[in-house]
């Protein structure tokens, strides 16, 4: 896991557990299919990509910690 990534996440989500939590449930989106929201660099896992999509402010979370299926995005 890239701790820049990781860094600029928890400036979005500073609370680390729901953090934790929101990354896991992304993780698991994209293990079933999910495409990406950012731009994939090589050697870069799910947790990266899930951490890069929350700093960036591709992801939508509700107050509740859900992580709302993005629109316009399909499993492949």
């Amino acid at each position: 896991m890239n701790s820049i990534f990781l860094d600029e996440a928890l400036k979005v989500v500073p609370n680390q557990q729901l953090l934790v939590n929101i990354v896991s449930k992304r993780v698991r989106q994209l293990t079933d299919g999910f495409r990406p929201l950012v731009e994939v660099g090589p050697r870069m896992g799910f947790a990266d990509i899930a951490l890069k999509e929350l700093a960036e402010g591709r992801l939508k979370v509700t107050n509740s910690g859900e992580v709302t299926e993005p629109q316009g995005v399909v499993a492949s």
